[in-house]
């Protein structure tokens, strides 16, 4: 086929041309359309759901509001992990799903839990709610409110956050791309009655009755409406408040004051703010309001930018004078910068690629024509990404090597190039075509093997294939396109700008290859000459690499610099939010006093809006806005810039900060529920034990080098001014524990009564204490409380008030309790640190029964990686090997090249080494496309090899000799462009190369040391192979060790062929593993579910709907249009029948089942019994052999005593002979029974040892499924009798009609124009006027009808028949049992007994003597069969199925 392709190709280049320009195009328009981030998205499936409850500890949080939760989501299929976190008044619980659920079908799911469990949850809870659809890198553009200087006075911090919540995060709801929008900072507005204590008292009234005058005079009613006159008037009251006035006048009914009291009266009526739980400061400049713009999981994040961008400019002109939107963190400059970095990678590689191609090709239009692959490959791979949804990032576009896609167009062109310099003059075409069809097999052969190993990384899953599955879809997309066009273009442009005809001066290239060749030359006869040293130096170079690599350290993959830092700093538990502000204010002061590279900082102090990241009021992140790295002064790098601040901020004592980035911070925590690189997780139910433990632990994390930033997680020590309830002092008053309740939650945070609006904005109205009287722990205690009497009691006489710590926060994961320790990692690789930390975790920390410790954050991601890796790397290895064997039809051959791979791995580790950089998977990734392009050189080789074979070389050496020298050129070539294409990548130190660097240093140092082998190495190993027909032991074991060593250094997997184990079940674990997997009970429900598809709403079929549009001039010389919709619809008793005969075949279906399953439990019962009875008979030969043993033996005695005679002894061995053939037929017979069983069951299983006894199962009271099934066949066929009858009925047809009738009168002398409409409707019948087939149809169905119920009558009378004769024959078999079990057996013992002694002191004969052996045995044997028999026939009558 690739043939015809090529040929065409060459045939028709402006078909081609086109072609090509149209992937121009395609390319193009998608470059526009591709979805640009700076990394992949790597959060994983989650929905987060959010519950407040201000009144709630978080001791209370977890027990009635996480826990709840948690159970109730527990069962939704295909959960990966529950997380949770109790805070007071905030539980946040965080369920994830595994990557290949819809996130809006999970979220439907929680949802409906949440509705089931809501009476469940605490009264005072709000209702749950879910976070926005948004990830890790949903935060792409934070912003703060500015007033500048001549304003400030003018606007207070609740006007600020009035402006954030009711102008700029509305307008921005509707900006697409924008899930939701979180506001920060500033004073939520509240109307606030603050009431004075004493002056309710004084009027013996109680903060209830105060709420409860607000709520019932606050509202709107409306009557209706009424007519007069012909108009109507609608009726409605206005009682809704709308000043502040309105709630001063609203009068209080007091019991001790006969004059009115207003609520002027007892408490001031202003402007409040809700309790703040966070705060948001800049610089050092004080507090401001900001916002976070969250982004829709999946949208194109520069799209959204770019839109909130616009959006923000459009809000900007309508907001007040003096204010202004200043954004402080935009993922458009990470983005673009990364972006940048990757294409100047990408121009620079292939620049080089080109550069190098022309200079070895040595021709400059062969140059031009491979390098013109590279942007139409690249052209091809993006409009593939956008077509399959893969957005362009660092990892998708960042491993993109122009010298691997143009490889295949290489060994074309310099083929090509070849063939035309040594052909006569002739037909360029037909010239051009035949080299490309020569060389097509080993450029197929190239390319797809460097696309092949990148498929197993589409086998990634988690965060690993988050990662990369999207670069190896890239990379396979652009090897597609560029094998296309291998076929395609390449021969295309080389007929038509290649010349022909060969010249007689050297090029530049000829005179570089030439001197090459001669300082090979010598390297390789030397070689050749010392092969055992060769292969010595190979396997000890193998060995010190491996070595290496097993104290190279990992990481997880190598940090990005987002150019910015996210200080997370912490104050002691209890801290308030005005201290966090302060301190971090004074931190941004430090910080921009001291170091000139920062531009801003921005403080976010406790939860948002959003409760996104829920962090305590004594947490802050401190954004840290970095000037671009060329404006540093201070420091070089990230790590020692975060250095010197840590060291700088040392100076406010008894402050923690911990040193990360934005997106690198919020990753963590969404992936792991930790902001920290490590997170030890430490679980346990006792919360003190837990804090211990912790504490424990994070003095050891201390010591450890490289563990910076420490956090170890509160748990304890939250003050609470605590209200204990006396239970019978509120009997003894007449009080309830809610009106206690209610009177707490109004001192601070207010007791809610209702709202008002200003206009479309809705504020709060709440009640608390006067802001003098908050602060002051004596007002608390004399909280007046209302009594069932209507008197007044202080809440001091109702409850023990005092001063204690509590719980700061509580952890679940998968409902365990648990503490984090946490720690970043500077200086060192994660998986070193992690190996000290467990290795001083085993000495010194001793966890109580209960309690264990797992290691999470990025040391969890590696581990998890590695593990895969360990299943990717091999089967990519596994599938070169498989490759090559069917290129080449040869073992030898393949594992030759195979052992470029070892070789490779050398380099890239030494090359890992060289630059100090650790293991991560990046790198890893790097070594599986190392793999691939290792042994193109090696394919080039042993081509040119086995060509001059098939030439006449018959001389190894000289087939070596010839083929190295011949394919030096395109070996260097190939090794050339695969590298060097890296090499910009490698040494690139922009922002976001640390991701790409690992991947190139691997690709490049590895290629250094394939190449080595393929010049040096391999020539050896080939002679050695070769040399001889019969290979020496020595080179076999030297070839295969190397390419066993590939699978020791990269997988510790090994094969093992082991015998399946058999379990043991017994009869009803049998039973249920044959019900569960019995190829006839899978498809009999198969069955069940095919029609359960097909019955309920699946069963009405309205048929097709028909839309015709039609225009011309069918009515004038005008144009008109009409657009016709019409429906035809069965006659709706046709719904209700095809509905019922759905329902029917469905009930069929299932008594199928039934009658399947009943078939295989009697299926399973049979089988034991016989397997039962044959080990019994098995065991029966075995006793009567011991006994004609010791029958022998007397024999024997008696004949060379002369008493015997020979007969006896010759008849006795006779008799053991026919018994060890009984044997062997019975065990062969049990063996078929056994391997009976196991198809049953469907597995690896045996039957558990059952001695042989009398079953008597009670008859099953039920019809059998047999039965049910006939009827309900029966019950189908009248179904489809109903159907039939019902489709006698005329079809009914809806029509609807809208045209234009140009020219159309429409009184008073006017005319109807192209804009006036005329419409219509139209109801029909389809009446079936030949209606012969309809009736033959019915009177068919009438017959099949008939023939079910016949044939469900005939059923039944033969089962009673059967159960009759089964009841007969029943009773005789339990009768000749009994006769067995009472006489027989007995009497057969005792005769077996006597016969025995008497035959051993000689007073019988043998004839007597053998006749009672016989006879015992007979009589044991039919009872075994009787008891078999008495056993089966209960079987079957019990359980009878079928007839």
């Amino acid at each position: 086929m690739f043939d015809h392709v090529i040929r065409f190709s060459v045939r028709n280049k402006v078909i081609i041309g086109i072609g090509v320009v149209a992937l121009i195009l395609w390319g193009l328009v998608s470059i526009r359309q591709l979805p640009i981030d700076a990394v992949p998205d790597i959060t994983n499936n989650q929905v987060q759901v959010v519950t407040t409850s201000p009144s709630l500890t978080a001791e209370d949080i977890e027990r009635l509001v996480t826990t709840p939760i948690e159970v109730a989501v527990a069962s939704i299929p295909d959960i990966e992990e529950v997380r949770s976190i109790s805070r007071f008044g905030l539980s946040v619980v965080t369920i994830v799903f595994h990557d290949n659920i819809d996130v809006y079908w999970a979220r439907a799911q929680v949802s409906q839990r949440l509705v089931d469990i809501q009476g469940d949850l605490a009264a005072d809870a709000d209702n749950p709610t879910l976070a926005p659809v948004t990830t890790g890198l949903g935060e792409i553009y934070q912003y703060v409110l500015r007033i500048d200087p001549a304003h400030r006075d003018r606007y207070t911090e609740s006007d600020l956050r009035t402006i954030q919540d009711w102008t700029i995060r509305r307008r921005l709801l509707g900006t697409p791309g924008v899930a939701d929008v979180s506001s920060f900072g500033g004073n939520l507005k509240q109307l606030e009655v603050a009431v004075d204590v004493e002056r309710l008292r004084s009027f013996g009234l109680s903060i209830k009755d105060v709420a409860n005058a607000v709520e019932e005079n606050n509202g709107n009613a409306g009557s209706a409406y009424i007519e007069h006159s012909g108009r109507v008037a609608y009726i409605r009251s206005e009682g809704r408040i709308g000043s502040m006035n309105d709630v001063a006048g609203i009068a209080l009914h007091s019991s001790q004051s006969s004059i009115p009291v207003r609520l002027r009266d007892v408490a001031t009526i202003g402007e409040g703010r809700a309790i703040r739980y966070g705060a948001m400061t800049i610089d050092d400049d004080g507090e401001s309001v900001g916002g976070i713009v969250l982004m829709l999981k999946g949208a194109n994040s520069s799209t959204v930018i770019d839109d909130v961008k616009a959006r923000m400019a459009e809000v900007q002109k309508s907001l007040p004078e003096g204010i202004t939107i200043e954004p402080f963190l935009d993922r458009a400059t990470l983005v673009n910068k990364a972006i940048g970095t990757v294409a100047t990678n990408l121009i620079e590689g292939a620049l080089i690629v080109i550069f190098v191609l022309v200079l070895m090709l040595g021709n400059l239009r062969a140059g031009f024509v491979v390098a013109s692959v590279i942007p139409l490959a690249m052209l091809f791979a993006i409009g593939m990404m956008v077509a399959t949804g893969v957005s362009g990032n660092l990892m998708s576009l960042g491993a993109l090597d122009f010298g691997l896609i143009v490889d295949a167009a290489v060994i074309i062109v310099e083929h090509v190039l070849h063939s035309l310099a040594l052909a006569p003059i002739g037909n360029r075409d037909t010239l051009v075509a035949d080299a490309s069809i020569r060389m097509r097999r080993s450029a197929s052969i190239g390319e797809f093997i460097i696309l092949i190993v990148y498929v197993p990384i589409l086998a990634l899953t988690g965060i690993e294939g988050r990662m990369f599955v999207p670069m190896a879809q890239t990379v396979i997309y652009a090897i597609i396109g560029a094998f296309i066009l291998s076929l395609t273009w390449v021969p295309m442009v080389s007929a038509l700008v290649l010349r022909q005809g060969h010249t007689q001066k050297l090029t530049f290239a000829d005179r570089l290859i030439s001197t090459l060749q001669r300082w090979y030359r010598p390297i390789r006869n030397g070689a050749l000459r010392h092969p055992k040293t060769v292969l010595t130096l190979s396997i000890a170079s193998l060995a010190a690499a491996v070595f290496a690599f097993m104290s190279i350290g990992g990481e997880f993959l190598p940090q990005l610099d987002e150019g910015d830092f996210a200080v997370e700093l912490r104050l002691p538990t209890g801290a308030s939010v005005d201290e966090t502000a302060r301190v971090s204010m004074e931190a941004a002061s430090i910080l921009l006093k001291r170091f000139p590279e920062v531009r801003r900082v921005v403080g976010k102090i406790g939860t948002s809006e959003i409760p996104l990241d829920p962090m305590p009021m004594s947490a802050c992140d401190l954004m840290v806005i970095l000037k671009d790295k060329r404006e540093w002064t201070s420091a070089s790098s990230r790590e020692e810039l975060a250095s010197k601040m840590q060291e700088a901020l040392e100076d406010i004592p008894g402050v923690e900060f911990g040193f990360q980035q934005p997106i690198q911070m919020r990753f963590n925590e969404l992936m792991t529920g930790a902001r920290q690189d490590v997170a030890v997780k430490i679980f346990g139910p006792d919360l003190d034990t837990l804090a211990k433990l912790g504490e424990e632990l994070g003095h050891m994390a201390e010591r450890i080098e490289g563990a910076t930033d420490l956090y170890v997680e509160p748990v304890e020590g939250l003050p609470q001014l605590v209200a204990t309830i006396d239970r019978d002092a509120c009997a003894r008053v007449g009080v309830d524990v809610a009106d206690v309740n209610a009177a707490v939650r109004s001192f601070i945070a207010g007791e809610p009564a209702g709202v008002y609006y200003e206009e479309e904005r809705k504020f709060d109205i709440v009640i608390r204490l006067d802001s003098n009287q908050r602060r002051d722990e004596n007002v608390f205690r004399r909280l007046p409380i209302l009594t069932s009497s209507g008197t007044i009691v202080p809440l001091e006489q109702v409850a023990e008030v005092a001063t204690r710590s509590g719980p700061n926060q509580i952890q679940h994961e998968n409902t365990r309790r648990r503490i984090t320790v946490g720690f970043n990692v500077r200086g060192r690789d994660v998986k070193s640190i992690v190996d000290d930390l467990n290795s001083r975790l085993g000495q010194e920390l001793r966890l109580p029964d209960d309690y264990y410790i797992t290691i999470g954050g990025q040391f969890e991601n590696l581990a998890t990686a590695e593990r895969r890796l360990m299943i990717v790397v091999p089967v990519s290895l596994l599938i070169i090997l498989v490759l090559l064997y069917m290129t080449f039809k040869s073992i030898k051959d393949t594992l030759i090249i195979f052992t470029a791979v070892p070789l490779a791995a050398v380099g890239g580790i030494a090359a890992l080494l060289l630059r100090g950089m650790p293991f991560s998977i990046s790198a890893g990734v790097g070594f599986i496309a190392l793999f691939g392009v290792a042994v193109l050189n090696g394919i080039v080789l042993i081509s040119s090899f086995q060509q001059a074979a098939k030439h006449g070389y018959s001389n190894i050496h000289r087939i070596i000799l010839h083929g190295t020298v011949d394919r030096l050129r395109p070996v260097l070539m190939t090794a050339l462009v695969a590298s060097l294409g890296f090499l910009p990548m490698a040494l690139s130190t922009s922002d976001g190369a640390e991701v790409q660097r690992p991947l190139a240093t691997v690709v490049i140092g590895g290629l250094v040391t394939s190449t080595l082998l393929t010049l040096v190495v391999l020539p050896v190993l080939y002679g050695l192979v070769h040399r001889v027909r019969r290979i020496k032991a020595s080179t076999v074991t030297a070839v295969v060790g190397i390419v066993l060593a590939i699978v020791g250094s990269v997988s510790t997997l090994s094969a093992q062929t082991t015998e399946p184990n058999l379990q043991t079940v017994t009869r009803t674990e049998a039973l249920r593993l044959a019900l569960e997997r019995h190829p006839d009970l899978l498809l009999a429900r198969s069955a069940v579910e095919q029609q359960q598809a097909l019955s309920g709403l699946a069963s009405v079929d309205i048929g097709r709907t028909s839309l015709t549009y039609m225009t011309g001039q069918y009515n004038s010389s005008a144009r008109d249009n009409n657009l016709t919709l019409q429906q035809t619809l069965p006659f709706p008793t046709v719904w209700f029948a095809d509905a019922s005969l759905a329902d029917h075949r469905t009930d069929v279906a299932r008594s199928e089942l039934q009658v399947r399953e009943r078939g295989v439990r009697i299926d399973i019962e049979r089988t034991f019994e016989q397997i039962a009875y044959l080990r019994t008979v098995d065991s029966l030969l075995t006793s009567h052999d011991s006994i004609l043993i010791r029958a022998v033996e007397v024999a024997r005695t008696r004949e060379r005593v002369g008493e015997g005679t020979r007969l006896a002894l010759i008849s006795l061995e006779s008799q053991r002979k026919e018994i060890a053939t009984r044997k062997l037929q019975t065990q062969a017979d049990l063996l078929a029974m056994e391997r009976r069983l196991q198809t049953t069951c469907g597995g690896n299983v045996q039957p558990v040892h059952e001695s042989m006894k009398v079953i008597e199962l009670p008859a099953d009271s039920l019809e059998p499924p047999i039965v049910a099934y006939m009827q309900s066949q029966a019950l189908l066929a009248e179904a489809e009798t109903d159907a039939s009858r019902a489709r006698l009925w005329p079809d009914i047809t809806l029509g609807w009609f809208s045209q234009t009738l140009t020219g159309t009168p429409l009184g008073s002398g006017v005319l109807s124009g192209p804009q006036d409409r005329f419409t219509g409707v139209s109801i029909g019948l389809q009446v079936p006027l030949w209606i012969a087939p309809d009736i033959g149809r019915l009177e068919q169905a009438a017959i099949a009808e008939q023939t079910a119920k016949d044939r469900t009558a005939l059923q039944k009378r033969t089962i009673d028949l059967r159960r009759t004769a089964q009841r007969s024959e029943l009773d005789a078999a339990r009768k000749t049992l009994q006769y067995y079990i009472d006489a027989a057996l007995p009497e057969i013992d005792l005769l077996l007994r006597q016969s025995s002694k008497s035959w051993e002191v000689g007073e019988i004969s043998y004839l007597e003597h053998h006749m009672a052996l016989g006879r015992a045995f007979d009589v044991r044997t039919a009872y075994y069969n009787a008891l078999l028999r008495h056993n089966l026939l209960n079987i079957e009558y019990s359980l009878f199925a079928t007839p």
